[in-house]
């Protein structure tokens, strides 16, 4: 479920966006890619936009501290 919210947010915007797991790098927007990472390590999302506090406040339940 959580998959799928972290994908149904990244939808809702129009810039290119990649998460990453160690060395891997896939579209956040495709749900199968984001399930092809070992959703066990941590994440690292990387958005292609100048608005990071859009970007921050649609995500900060997935956010680490």
């Amino acid at each position: 479920r959580e998959v799928e919210a972290f994908n149904q947010i990244c939808s809702k915007f129009t810039c290119d966006m990649d998460l990453s797991s160690g060395k891997y790098y896939v579209n956040a927007k495709s749900i199968m890619g984001i399930f092809s990472l070992d959703l066990e390590m941590p994440l690292e999302l990387m958005a292609d936009t100048n608005d990071e506090a859009a970007i921050e406040e649609a995500f900060k339940e997935f956010l680490c501290s």
